[in-house]
C-alpha cells in the first residue's frame, strides 16, 4: 500500500506550510499514473495525519487523467493508463503530457 508513504510525505508538506495552524481541509491533485486508490488514500491520510496539525482534516483527492501527445499525427488524448500506441494513427512516438502530477493544491485552516 504505497498510499501510506505518499500520505506521510503530503502530511510533512502540510506541516511545513501550515506552521502551527490547525488544518481543516486539503486538496491534493494526483495523476493516474501514481495508481492511487481513493479508499486506501483516505485511510492512509487519516493514519499519517494522526497526532499532527492535519488530524481530522478532510483530504479531497482529485485524480487527473493520463494525457499524451502524438508526435507523428499531432493528436492528443486522455485516459486511465499510459497507452501502447496512438489511438488515431497507431504510432508509438508519443510523449506524456500529464498524469504523473502530485500537487498539494490547497490548505484550509480551522477558525
Amino acid at each position: 500500500m504505497h498510499e501510506l508513504g505518499l500520505c506521510s510525505d503530503i502530511v510533512d508538506a502540510i506541516e511545513r506550510r501550515a506552521g502551527d495552524r490547525h488544518v481543516s481541509r486539503v486538496t491534493i491533485r494526483v495523476g493516474r499514473l501514481h495508481h492511487v486508490h481513493p479508499e486506501a488514500f483516505d485511510q492512509s491520510f487519516a493514519v499519517a495525519a494522526e497526532g499532527t496539525i492535519a488530524q481530522d482534516a478532510v483530504a479531497e483527492l482529485v485524480l487527473l487523467p493520463v494525457r499524451t501527445h502524438c508526435r507523428s499525427c499531432d493528436g492528443s488524448w486522455e485516459g486511465e493508463e499510459l497507452p501502447v500506441g496512438c489511438p488515431s494513427c497507431g504510432s508509438v512516438d508519443f510523449e506524456l503530457a500529464g498524469g504523473d502530477e502530485l500537487v498539494l493544491e490547497s490548505i484550509e485552516y480551522r477558525a
